[in-house]
């Protein structure tokens, strides 16, 4: 262990002049000895998790569906702005082709990931082993990019049935549905948008997908109109405050 001889000689009186530095060969040999290579050190570490009361506080938990795209990361910068967090359901298939940076900055950032399948498949239509292949392979595509092991499932166009339920179940995912729907995957309208968003409740979960520019481009607005009605924007592990049950479909607060 080369590196760790003149300190500790010095530090015991030992010897007189510190020996030069070694080359950046050695340098990297030696840390290769003596620091393991831990897979969670490429990992990002999310912030320090709020004291959010969502029983005494107006919280409102904002979804993205369907990433991440091309704005996800403009997204990223305006919530950062607000310092709102929201809830990120993303598709295995688009992590999986990606380079994983927008995934890690939302983990970075204090946001939740959510599985929104693989293919974005009618998880209805598929038999159960289907329906267990679209929810494990996200999983571990999210898993490998971020070291997060996902709570939360949204089925694709919210269906869902016994099935999607059981399965859901053993993969330990909760499925996330919403009470407010903007619609925004149907119109490209902002002020649509801003209208059905604005008929949030304490508690509600609010659809929307950064996959459109249009939406994108509307949430500063959306930000500033709920933000001065007294809310707060949480993630759905906030919004809740304890563990959701597996397979069980959840709709608001």
């Amino acid at each position: 262990m080369r590196l760790w001889t003149a300190p500790i000689a010095l530090l015991l009186g030992i010897g007189s002049p510190v020996p030069p530095p070694p080359d950046p060969e050695t340098l990297a040999r030696d840390l290769a000895e003596i620091q393991p290579q831990w897979p969670a050190a490429r990992f990002p570490v999310p912030p320090a998790a709020r004291k959010v009361d969502c029983a005494r506080t107006r919280c409102v938990a904002l979804t993205f569906d369907d990433g991440p795209g091309e704005y996800t990361g403009p997204l990223l910068d305006t919530l950062a702005a607000h310092r709102a967090r929201a809830t990120f359901f993303v598709i295995g298939r688009t992590v999986a082709d990606g380079d994983g940076a927008d995934l890690r900055r939302m983990v970075a950032e204090g946001h939740e990931l959510g599985n929104h399948s693989w293919s974005h498949a009618d998880l209805t239509g598929l038999p159960e082993d289907g329906i267990e292949e679209e929810l494990r392979r996200t999983q571990e595509a999210v898993r490998r990019v971020t070291g997060v092991r996902m709570a939360f499932m949204r089925p694709p166009y919210g269906a869902t049935d016994r099935r999607v339920a059981s399965t859901s179940r053993r993969e330990g995912l909760a499925q996330i549905l919403w009470n407010v729907d903007t619609l925004d995957w149907l119109e490209r309208d902002g002020a649509a948008l801003l209208r059905r968003a604005g008929g949030a409740e304490p508690g509600s979960i609010v659809l929307m997908h950064d996959i459109h520019r249009v939406t994108v481009e509307t949430v500063p607005a959306l930000l500033e109109d709920l933000a001065a009605r007294g809310y707060t924007f949480v993630t759905l592990s906030e919004l809740y405050g304890r563990a959701l049950t597996p397979g069980r479909a959840y709709l608001k607060r």
